[in-house]
Protein backbone atom coordinates (compact mmCIF):
# COMPACT_ATOMS: atom_id res chain seq x y z
CA UNK A 1 0.00 0.00 0.00
CA UNK A 2 1.32 3.45 -0.89
CA UNK A 3 0.48 6.12 1.71
CA UNK A 4 1.52 8.81 -0.76
CA UNK A 5 -1.15 7.82 -3.23
CA UNK A 6 -3.93 9.25 -1.13
CA UNK A 7 -2.29 12.64 -1.43
CA UNK A 8 -1.28 12.26 -5.05
CA UNK A 9 -4.86 11.90 -6.21
CA UNK A 10 -6.07 15.19 -4.77
CA UNK A 11 -7.09 16.32 -8.23
CA UNK A 12 -9.97 13.89 -7.88
CA UNK A 13 -11.89 16.60 -6.02
CA UNK A 14 -11.77 19.05 -8.91
CA UNK A 15 -14.94 19.69 -10.94
CA UNK A 16 -15.35 18.02 -14.31
CA UNK A 17 -15.22 20.01 -17.52
CA UNK A 18 -18.56 20.13 -19.30
CA UNK A 19 -17.75 22.23 -22.36
CA UNK A 20 -15.40 22.23 -25.32
CA UNK A 21 -11.83 23.08 -24.33
CA UNK A 22 -8.57 24.15 -25.86
CA UNK A 23 -7.25 20.62 -25.62
CA UNK A 24 -6.63 18.13 -28.41
CA UNK A 25 -10.35 17.37 -28.56
CA UNK A 26 -13.49 18.65 -26.86
CA UNK A 27 -13.63 17.65 -23.22
CA UNK A 28 -15.96 14.70 -22.95
CA UNK A 29 -18.50 13.93 -20.28
CA UNK A 30 -16.66 11.86 -17.71
CA UNK A 31 -17.75 9.92 -14.69
CA UNK A 32 -16.65 10.96 -11.21
CA UNK A 33 -13.03 10.49 -10.30
CA UNK A 34 -12.00 7.43 -8.38
CA UNK A 35 -11.51 8.35 -4.72
CA UNK A 36 -8.03 8.49 -3.29
CA UNK A 37 -8.80 5.63 -0.92
CA UNK A 38 -9.98 3.38 -3.74
CA UNK A 39 -6.85 4.14 -5.77
CA UNK A 40 -4.60 3.54 -2.77
CA UNK A 41 -6.20 0.23 -1.96
CA UNK A 42 -6.09 -0.99 -5.54
CA UNK A 43 -9.87 -1.34 -5.76
CA UNK A 44 -10.05 0.73 -8.94
CA UNK A 45 -6.66 0.00 -10.51
CA UNK A 46 -5.17 -3.19 -11.90
CA UNK A 47 -1.47 -3.81 -12.36
CA UNK A 48 0.00 -6.34 -14.77
CA UNK A 49 3.32 -7.01 -16.42
CA UNK A 50 4.74 -8.36 -19.64
CA UNK A 51 8.25 -9.58 -20.38
CA UNK A 52 9.21 -10.65 -23.89
CA UNK A 53 12.86 -11.29 -23.06
CA UNK A 54 15.98 -9.64 -21.68
CA UNK A 55 17.50 -9.13 -25.14
CA UNK A 56 14.36 -8.79 -27.24
CA UNK A 57 15.08 -5.26 -28.51
CA UNK A 58 17.97 -4.43 -30.80
CA UNK A 59 18.37 -0.94 -32.24
CA UNK A 60 18.74 -1.01 -36.04
CA UNK A 61 22.31 -1.61 -37.21
CA UNK A 62 22.44 1.71 -39.04
CA UNK A 63 22.16 3.53 -35.71
CA UNK A 64 25.53 2.14 -34.66
CA UNK A 65 24.43 1.41 -31.10
CA UNK A 66 26.04 -1.67 -29.54
CA UNK A 67 23.76 -3.51 -27.13
CA UNK A 68 20.32 -4.96 -26.69
CA UNK A 69 17.53 -4.35 -24.20
CA UNK A 70 14.58 -6.05 -22.60
CA UNK A 71 11.04 -5.61 -23.90
CA UNK A 72 9.24 -5.57 -20.58
CA UNK A 73 6.90 -3.23 -18.78
CA UNK A 74 4.53 -2.75 -15.88
CA UNK A 75 1.00 -1.76 -16.92
CA UNK A 76 -1.46 0.22 -14.79
CA UNK A 77 -5.08 0.49 -15.92
CA UNK A 78 -8.57 1.11 -14.56
CA UNK A 79 -10.06 -2.15 -13.31
CA UNK A 80 -13.11 -1.48 -15.48
CA UNK A 81 -12.23 -0.17 -18.92
CA UNK A 82 -15.90 0.58 -19.52
CA UNK A 83 -17.30 1.64 -22.86
CA UNK A 84 -14.59 4.19 -23.59
CA UNK A 85 -11.24 4.82 -25.25
CA UNK A 86 -8.48 5.73 -22.80
CA UNK A 87 -5.31 7.72 -23.54
CA UNK A 88 -2.05 5.80 -23.27
CA UNK A 89 0.95 7.10 -21.29
CA UNK A 90 4.37 5.48 -21.77
CA UNK A 91 7.02 6.05 -19.09
CA UNK A 92 10.74 5.44 -19.37
CA UNK A 93 13.18 5.40 -16.44
CA UNK A 94 16.70 6.74 -16.52
CA UNK A 95 20.17 5.33 -16.02
CA UNK A 96 20.75 3.48 -12.75
CA UNK A 97 22.37 0.27 -11.57
CA UNK A 98 20.70 -2.77 -13.11
CA UNK A 99 21.27 -5.67 -10.71
CA UNK A 100 20.33 -5.92 -7.02
CA UNK A 101 23.63 -7.55 -6.02
CA UNK A 102 24.01 -6.64 -2.34
CA UNK A 103 27.41 -8.35 -2.08
CA UNK A 104 28.75 -6.37 -5.04
CA UNK A 105 27.37 -3.18 -3.53
CA UNK A 106 29.22 -3.84 -0.24
CA UNK A 107 32.40 -4.72 -2.14
CA UNK A 108 32.11 -1.51 -4.14
CA UNK A 109 31.72 0.66 -1.05
CA UNK A 110 34.63 -1.06 0.72
CA UNK A 111 36.97 -0.81 -2.27
CA UNK A 112 36.03 2.81 -2.92
CA UNK A 113 36.90 3.79 0.64
CA UNK A 114 40.18 1.88 0.46
CA UNK A 115 41.08 3.47 -2.88
CA UNK A 116 40.38 6.95 -1.53
CA UNK A 117 42.57 6.31 1.52
CA UNK A 118 45.38 5.04 -0.68
CA UNK A 119 45.16 8.10 -2.92
CA UNK A 120 45.32 10.40 0.11
CA UNK A 121 48.40 8.53 1.34
CA UNK A 122 50.06 8.74 -2.08
CA UNK A 123 50.15 4.92 -2.46
CA UNK A 124 49.58 4.68 -6.21
CA UNK A 125 50.01 0.90 -6.38
CA UNK A 126 47.37 0.27 -3.71
CA UNK A 127 45.04 2.84 -5.24
CA UNK A 128 45.31 1.07 -8.58
CA UNK A 129 44.65 -2.33 -6.97
CA UNK A 130 41.58 -1.05 -5.16
CA UNK A 131 40.33 0.68 -8.29
CA UNK A 132 40.38 -2.66 -10.09
CA UNK A 133 38.15 -4.03 -7.32
CA UNK A 134 35.86 -1.01 -7.70
CA UNK A 135 35.49 -1.69 -11.40
CA UNK A 136 34.87 -5.41 -10.84
CA UNK A 137 32.09 -4.74 -8.31
CA UNK A 138 30.55 -2.01 -10.45
CA UNK A 139 30.45 -4.35 -13.43
CA UNK A 140 28.28 -6.75 -11.43
CA UNK A 141 25.89 -3.98 -10.43
CA UNK A 142 25.62 -2.78 -14.04
CA UNK A 143 25.44 -6.21 -15.71
CA UNK A 144 22.71 -7.31 -18.10
CA UNK A 145 21.26 -9.82 -17.87
CA UNK A 146 21.96 -10.14 -14.16
CA UNK A 147 23.93 -13.09 -12.84
CA UNK A 148 22.07 -16.25 -11.93
CA UNK A 149 20.27 -15.80 -8.62
CA UNK A 150 20.53 -11.99 -8.72
CA UNK A 151 17.33 -10.03 -9.26
CA UNK A 152 17.24 -7.01 -11.49
CA UNK A 153 16.57 -3.59 -9.98
CA UNK A 154 13.03 -2.93 -11.27
CA UNK A 155 13.47 0.77 -11.95
CA UNK A 156 10.35 0.77 -14.13
CA UNK A 157 8.20 0.11 -11.02
CA UNK A 158 9.62 3.16 -9.23
CA UNK A 159 6.92 5.38 -10.76
CA UNK A 160 4.05 3.22 -9.51
CA UNK A 161 2.65 6.20 -7.60
CA UNK A 162 2.28 7.97 -10.97
CA UNK A 163 0.98 4.89 -12.76
CA UNK A 164 -1.71 4.21 -10.19
CA UNK A 165 -2.74 7.85 -9.95
CA UNK A 166 -3.14 8.15 -13.71
CA UNK A 167 -4.89 4.80 -14.03
CA UNK A 168 -7.38 5.81 -11.34
CA UNK A 169 -8.12 8.88 -13.43
CA UNK A 170 -8.76 7.05 -16.68
CA UNK A 171 -5.39 6.40 -18.36
CA UNK A 172 -3.59 3.22 -19.36
CA UNK A 173 0.04 3.56 -18.26
CA UNK A 174 2.98 1.48 -19.51
CA UNK A 175 6.24 1.90 -17.58
CA UNK A 176 8.94 0.24 -19.67
CA UNK A 177 12.20 -1.36 -18.56
CA UNK A 178 15.48 0.03 -19.92
CA UNK A 179 18.03 -1.95 -17.93
CA UNK A 180 19.59 -3.44 -21.06
CA UNK A 181 20.34 0.01 -22.47
CA UNK A 182 21.54 1.23 -19.07
CA UNK A 183 24.08 -1.57 -19.04
CA UNK A 184 25.48 -0.79 -22.48
CA UNK A 185 25.03 2.94 -23.14
CA UNK A 186 28.27 4.06 -21.46
CA UNK A 187 30.43 5.81 -24.04
CA UNK A 188 27.63 5.78 -26.61
CA UNK A 189 26.10 9.20 -25.94
CA UNK A 190 25.68 10.07 -29.63
CA UNK A 191 23.33 7.12 -30.10
CA UNK A 192 22.08 6.23 -26.60
CA UNK A 193 19.22 8.72 -26.58
CA UNK A 194 18.04 7.71 -30.02
CA UNK A 195 18.12 4.06 -28.91
CA UNK A 196 15.88 5.05 -25.99
CA UNK A 197 13.47 6.82 -28.33
CA UNK A 198 13.38 3.78 -30.61
CA UNK A 199 12.58 1.53 -27.65
CA UNK A 200 9.56 3.72 -26.89
CA UNK A 201 8.45 3.40 -30.51
CA UNK A 202 8.91 -0.37 -30.33
CA UNK A 203 6.52 -0.61 -27.38
CA UNK A 204 4.03 1.67 -29.15
CA UNK A 205 4.01 -0.64 -32.17
CA UNK A 206 3.27 -3.58 -29.90
CA UNK A 207 0.40 -1.69 -28.27
CA UNK A 208 -1.00 -0.58 -31.62
CA UNK A 209 -1.31 -4.21 -32.69
CA UNK A 210 -2.79 -5.27 -29.36
CA UNK A 211 -5.30 -2.42 -29.15
CA UNK A 212 -6.50 -2.50 -32.74
CA UNK A 213 -6.48 -6.20 -33.63
CA UNK A 214 -5.81 -8.02 -30.36
CA UNK A 215 -2.74 -9.66 -31.85
CA UNK A 216 1.03 -9.55 -31.78
CA UNK A 217 3.59 -10.44 -29.12
CA UNK A 218 1.55 -8.81 -26.34
CA UNK A 219 -1.51 -10.95 -26.99
CA UNK A 220 -1.85 -13.19 -23.91
CA UNK A 221 1.49 -11.87 -22.59
CA UNK A 222 0.19 -9.83 -19.65
CA UNK A 223 0.36 -11.33 -16.16
CA UNK A 224 -1.59 -9.90 -13.22
CA UNK A 225 1.05 -8.91 -10.65
CA UNK A 226 -1.33 -9.50 -7.74
CA UNK A 227 -2.30 -13.07 -8.64
CA UNK A 228 0.48 -14.24 -10.96
CA UNK A 229 -2.18 -15.45 -13.38
CA UNK A 230 -2.68 -14.30 -16.98
CA UNK A 231 -4.50 -10.99 -17.26
CA UNK A 232 -7.46 -11.59 -19.62
CA UNK A 233 -8.09 -7.89 -20.32
CA UNK A 234 -9.07 -7.09 -23.92
CA UNK A 235 -7.80 -3.65 -24.95
CA UNK A 236 -9.42 -3.70 -28.39
CA UNK A 237 -11.43 -0.54 -28.84
CA UNK A 238 -10.36 0.79 -25.45
CA UNK A 239 -7.16 2.73 -26.24
CA UNK A 240 -7.05 6.21 -27.74
CA UNK A 241 -3.72 5.97 -29.53
CA UNK A 242 -4.15 9.36 -31.14
CA UNK A 243 -3.56 10.88 -27.70
CA UNK A 244 -0.38 9.27 -26.36
CA UNK A 245 1.63 10.84 -23.57
CA UNK A 246 5.32 10.25 -22.84
CA UNK A 247 7.06 10.64 -19.50
CA UNK A 248 10.78 10.23 -18.97
CA UNK A 249 13.16 10.63 -16.03
CA UNK A 250 16.83 11.53 -16.32
CA UNK A 251 18.24 9.84 -19.44
CA UNK A 252 14.72 8.58 -20.06
CA UNK A 253 13.68 12.24 -20.12
CA UNK A 254 16.44 12.96 -22.62
CA UNK A 255 15.16 10.09 -24.76
CA UNK A 256 11.59 11.41 -24.57
CA UNK A 257 12.65 14.91 -25.57
CA UNK A 258 14.60 13.55 -28.50
CA UNK A 259 11.57 11.51 -29.55
CA UNK A 260 9.33 14.61 -29.62
CA UNK A 261 11.92 16.97 -31.09
CA UNK A 262 11.20 18.48 -34.47
CA UNK A 263 14.29 16.73 -35.84
CA UNK A 264 13.23 13.25 -34.74
CA UNK A 265 12.86 10.70 -37.57
CA UNK A 266 9.82 9.15 -35.88
CA UNK A 267 8.63 5.76 -37.09
CA UNK A 268 5.31 5.54 -35.30
CA UNK A 269 2.69 3.06 -36.55
CA UNK A 270 -0.48 4.21 -38.25
CA UNK A 271 -3.00 5.81 -35.92
CA UNK A 272 -0.47 6.59 -33.15
CA UNK A 273 0.18 10.22 -32.28
CA UNK A 274 2.19 11.68 -29.40
CA UNK A 275 0.14 14.45 -27.84
CA UNK A 276 2.20 15.55 -24.81
CA UNK A 277 5.54 14.96 -23.06
CA UNK A 278 6.52 15.44 -19.41
CA UNK A 279 10.13 15.04 -18.30
CA UNK A 280 11.62 14.72 -14.81
CA UNK A 281 15.17 16.07 -14.60
CA UNK A 282 15.91 15.22 -18.24
CA UNK A 283 19.59 14.99 -19.13
CA UNK A 284 20.76 17.79 -21.36
CA UNK A 285 22.70 16.14 -24.17
CA UNK A 286 20.12 17.06 -26.79
CA UNK A 287 18.60 20.17 -25.23
CA UNK A 288 19.49 22.28 -28.28
CA UNK A 289 17.15 20.33 -30.55
CA UNK A 290 13.90 22.21 -31.28
CA UNK A 291 10.73 20.95 -29.58
CA UNK A 292 7.92 23.09 -30.97
CA UNK A 293 5.23 20.66 -32.11
CA UNK A 294 3.99 19.12 -28.87
CA UNK A 295 3.12 20.48 -25.41
CA UNK A 296 5.89 19.65 -22.96
CA UNK A 297 6.88 20.16 -19.34
CA UNK A 298 10.25 19.95 -17.59
CA UNK A 299 10.59 19.47 -13.83
CA UNK A 300 13.83 19.71 -11.91
CA UNK A 301 15.08 20.23 -8.35
CA UNK A 302 17.58 22.82 -7.19
CA UNK A 303 19.59 20.13 -5.33
CA UNK A 304 19.57 17.79 -8.34
CA UNK A 305 23.20 17.31 -9.32
CA UNK A 306 22.30 16.17 -12.84
CA UNK A 307 22.44 18.87 -15.51
CA UNK A 308 18.82 19.04 -16.62
CA UNK A 309 19.54 21.43 -19.43
CA UNK A 310 17.67 24.26 -21.09
CA UNK A 311 14.87 22.54 -22.99
CA UNK A 312 12.35 25.13 -21.82
CA UNK A 313 14.58 28.15 -22.35
CA UNK A 314 15.68 27.02 -25.81
CA UNK A 315 12.12 26.54 -27.04
CA UNK A 316 10.02 29.08 -25.17
CA UNK A 317 10.06 31.65 -27.97
CA UNK A 318 9.36 29.24 -30.81
CA UNK A 319 7.13 26.44 -29.52
CA UNK A 320 3.68 26.41 -31.09
CA UNK A 321 2.13 24.80 -28.03
CA UNK A 322 2.20 25.40 -24.28
CA UNK A 323 5.39 24.59 -22.39
CA UNK A 324 6.09 24.54 -18.66
CA UNK A 325 9.09 24.49 -16.35
CA UNK A 326 8.70 23.49 -12.70
CA UNK A 327 11.52 24.18 -10.25
CA UNK A 328 11.40 22.33 -6.92
CA UNK A 329 13.39 24.11 -4.22
CA UNK A 330 15.37 21.39 -2.45
CA UNK A 331 14.31 18.61 -4.82
CA UNK A 332 16.85 16.00 -5.88
CA UNK A 333 17.32 13.46 -8.64
CA UNK A 334 16.59 10.10 -7.05
CA UNK A 335 13.34 10.89 -5.24
CA UNK A 336 11.20 10.78 -8.41
CA UNK A 337 11.80 7.03 -8.50
CA UNK A 338 10.75 5.02 -5.43
CA UNK A 339 13.22 2.23 -6.23
CA UNK A 340 16.11 4.70 -6.26
CA UNK A 341 15.11 6.48 -3.04
CA UNK A 342 16.71 5.40 0.27
CA UNK A 343 13.36 4.60 1.89
CA UNK A 344 12.94 1.70 -0.55
CA UNK A 345 15.78 -0.32 0.98
CA UNK A 346 16.71 -1.34 -2.58
CA UNK A 347 20.30 -2.09 -3.55
CA UNK A 348 21.95 1.09 -4.91
CA UNK A 349 19.21 3.35 -3.53
CA UNK A 350 20.58 6.66 -2.29
CA UNK A 351 19.93 10.31 -1.64
CA UNK A 352 22.09 11.91 -4.28
CA UNK A 353 21.77 15.52 -3.10
CA UNK A 354 24.91 17.13 -1.66
CA UNK A 355 24.35 17.78 2.07
CA UNK A 356 24.16 21.42 3.10
CA UNK A 357 25.97 23.04 5.98
CA UNK A 358 22.98 22.76 8.32
CA UNK A 359 20.62 19.88 9.12
CA UNK A 360 17.65 19.65 6.78
CA UNK A 361 19.45 21.40 3.93
CA UNK A 362 21.16 20.44 0.69
CA UNK A 363 23.52 22.33 -1.60
CA UNK A 364 22.16 23.77 -4.83
CA UNK A 365 23.76 22.40 -7.96
CA UNK A 366 25.25 25.66 -9.25
CA UNK A 367 28.94 26.43 -8.96
CA UNK A 368 30.76 29.62 -9.90
CA UNK A 369 30.74 33.32 -9.10
CA UNK A 370 27.64 34.13 -11.14
CA UNK A 371 25.52 31.34 -9.66
CA UNK A 372 27.18 30.17 -6.43
CA UNK A 373 26.06 27.10 -4.55
CA UNK A 374 23.84 27.85 -1.57
CA UNK A 375 22.03 25.87 1.10
CA UNK A 376 18.45 24.95 0.23
CA UNK A 377 15.78 23.48 2.52
CA UNK A 378 15.47 19.80 1.63
CA UNK A 379 12.29 18.57 0.03
CA UNK A 380 11.28 15.18 1.42
CA UNK A 381 10.84 12.23 -0.91
CA UNK A 382 7.12 12.02 -0.11
CA UNK A 383 6.51 15.69 -0.82
CA UNK A 384 8.55 15.61 -4.02
CA UNK A 385 6.47 12.71 -5.30
CA UNK A 386 3.24 14.45 -4.29
CA UNK A 387 4.26 17.58 -6.21
CA UNK A 388 5.23 15.41 -9.17
CA UNK A 389 2.01 13.39 -9.19
CA UNK A 390 -0.13 16.52 -9.04
CA UNK A 391 1.49 18.16 -12.03
CA UNK A 392 1.95 15.04 -14.13
CA UNK A 393 -1.70 14.13 -13.59
CA UNK A 394 -3.02 17.60 -14.40
CA UNK A 395 -0.71 17.93 -17.43
CA UNK A 396 -1.84 14.74 -19.11
CA UNK A 397 -5.49 15.39 -18.28
CA UNK A 398 -5.14 18.82 -19.85
CA UNK A 399 -3.38 17.81 -23.04
CA UNK A 400 -4.63 14.27 -23.64
CA UNK A 401 -8.20 14.60 -22.37
CA UNK A 402 -8.95 18.25 -23.05
CA UNK A 403 -9.31 19.32 -19.40
CA UNK A 404 -8.76 23.04 -19.95
CA UNK A 405 -10.16 23.72 -16.47
CA UNK A 406 -6.86 22.40 -15.05
CA UNK A 407 -4.74 25.04 -16.80
CA UNK A 408 -4.71 27.41 -13.79
CA UNK A 409 -3.18 24.65 -11.67
CA UNK A 410 -0.49 24.00 -14.27
CA UNK A 411 0.42 27.67 -14.61
CA UNK A 412 0.53 28.24 -10.86
CA UNK A 413 -2.43 30.60 -10.89
CA UNK A 414 -4.21 28.26 -8.47
CA UNK A 415 -2.59 26.04 -5.82
CA UNK A 416 -3.06 22.29 -5.86
CA UNK A 417 -5.48 21.16 -3.14
CA UNK A 418 -3.80 19.55 -0.15
CA UNK A 419 -0.28 20.58 -1.15
CA UNK A 420 1.64 22.23 1.69
CA UNK A 421 4.48 24.68 1.10
CA UNK A 422 3.36 25.76 -2.40
CA UNK A 423 6.14 28.36 -2.39
CA UNK A 424 8.64 25.49 -2.82
CA UNK A 425 7.48 25.08 -6.43
CA UNK A 426 8.03 27.84 -8.96
CA UNK A 427 6.49 27.81 -12.43
CA UNK A 428 7.55 29.31 -15.72
CA UNK A 429 5.31 28.76 -18.73
CA UNK A 430 4.52 29.99 -22.22
CA UNK A 431 1.21 29.59 -24.10
CA UNK A 432 2.91 28.83 -27.41
CA UNK A 433 2.91 30.79 -30.65
CA UNK A 434 0.29 28.80 -32.52
CA UNK A 435 -3.50 28.53 -32.22
CA UNK A 436 -4.83 27.02 -29.03
CA UNK A 437 -5.21 23.26 -29.23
Amino acid sequence: MLPLLAASTVLGVLPLAQTASAGPRPAQQQGPYVTAAAARDGAAVRESRYDLGDQAFAPPPELGYEGRAEVAATVYRPADLGNRRLPLVVMQHGSWETCADAVAEADLERATRARDRAEEAGDEAEAERQNALVERAAAKLWAWPCATGIRQIPSSTGYDYLGRTLAAQGFVVVSVGVNGLNSTEGGQAPTAYRARALLIEHHLRLWQRLATRGEGPLAHALTDTATGRPDPVDFRGHLDLEHVGLLGHSMGGGGVMQEVSDDSPRTLPAGVRIGAAFTLAPTATWDSEPVTRVPFAVMWGTCDAVNTGSYFENNRATTRFPAFKYTLTGGNHAFYNRQWSPDSGQVASRDDAVPGSAPGTCRSQYEGSSRPQVDQPRMTAAHQRLVTANRVSAFFQRFLRGRDDLTPYLTGARPFPGESEPQRVSVDHVPGTGPRR
